[in-house]
């Protein structure tokens, strides 16, 4: 029996993106049916409501088997509802948002080659989405850290170290100032890592590793960075930049039985329409989807197609230095993806 993958076409350059990927996946003929849907601030603006994500697109994303997210816009007014990536996270407890960076071949890289992954804690910390206007001069967030949640991506960052066959991981903190929070996390990774005797554990401070990955990228290659959610949010974007450019990095939001894939990047709705994005991303989270549906053959020919073209540089978007429009780039992939099937 087919797996169901829910898709979801998003706000910005949201929806030709997943148009594009969608057509990359088609080409391998997988045993997944994908059923398109809505959510995001652009539909949350026609219809209203308390949710970014439609009811109907809900009852989809309960009867898939996983999720496939274009890019979407979250409104930044006070009031209005959470993001839809933070509300399929926390509602399919999808504790490790992961993002590989990895240098392709032929592309800039600013300080040199780098291959890591970047786990990050995505259910909690200052996503929890509790603020407090306290008085019309003062407000706070609530940042909430739990031992569960800590040890659950704890144990997801050691795994993947050990899949990966890499001996260290790196835990990312501020425990000498958020002593509670920041403290409970470490105490996690210090925890879970006595189950994995072979691996080591680095411990850096978040002001530390931001200037470490500038200064000595490659330091860390081979190893897993883990951190609480902004943390590793903020981070892993740094990182993109090591790759040159954040259309290339897709990630996935991984729970116990369930996950979400997207690409890293947000909507950016000024290039909306223009054929002009880097497609990467986007195509490579839908590869992702189909290995974790179980769909490994038809995954891995999209991966050695779009290094293939990337490599080339003869279809490649305008950040990798490059003239083609974002459909000339996928259709290349394409057309490519046969050649492994």
């Amino acid at each position: 029996m087919s797996k169901q993958l829910a898709v979801i076409r998003g706000d910005g350059v949201g929806p030709e993106l997943i148009g594009l990927a969608m057509d990359v996946m088609s080409a391998t003929e997988p045993d997944v049916e994908m059923v398109v849907c809505e959510a995001g601030a652009e539909w949350w603006q026609t219809h209203g409501g308390d949710s970014l994500i439609p009811d109907e697109t809900w009852d989809v994303l309960f009867d898939a088997d996983a999720c496939f997210k274009g890019a979407t816009t979250t409104p930044g007014t006070v009031g209005a509802p959470r993001s839809v990536a933070v509300s399929i996270r926390q509602t399919f407890e999808l504790y490790a948002n992961v993002r590989p960076i990895k240098t392709f071949p032929n592309t800039p890289c600013p300080l040199g080659e780098v291959d890591f992954v970047c786990t990050r804690e995505a259910t909690e910390g200052l996503y929890f989405g509790h603020e407090v206007e306290i008085t019309p001069e003062v407000a706070i967030a609530i940042r909430r850290i739990t031992r569960h949640a800590s040890e659950k991506i704890a144990a997801y960052s050691f795994a993947e170290a050990m899949r990966r066959g890499w001996d260290t991981v790196v835990a990312i903190h501020k425990s000498n100032i958020l002593r509670h929070t920041c403290g409970m996390f470490l105490q996690a990774m210090r925890r879970v890592s006595e189950e994995f005797p072979h691996i080591k554990l680095w411990e850096y401070h978040v002001d530390n590793i931001a200037q470490q990955l500038i200064k000595n990228p490659q330091l860390f290659n081979h190893k897993v960075l883990a951190s609480t959610n902004l943390f590793m949010d903020i981070i892993s974007e740094e990182c993109s930049a090591l790759v040159g450019s954040i259309g290339l990095i897709y990630s996935a939001n991984i729970g116990d039985t369930y996950a979400m894939f997207e690409a890293a990047h947000g909507s950016a709705p000024k290039y909306r329409g223009m054929d002009k994005v880097n497609p990467t991303a986007t195509i490579l989270a839908g590869a992702w989807a189909l290995e974790y549906l179980g769909d490994k053959e038809c995954a891995n020919a999209i991966f050695r197609a779009t290094e293939d073209v990337i490599s080339e540089g003869k279809y490649v978007t305008y950040d990798l230095g490059g003239a083609a429009k974002s459909s000339e780039m996928a259709n290349a992939i394409k057309s490519r993806v046969r050649d492994y099937l």
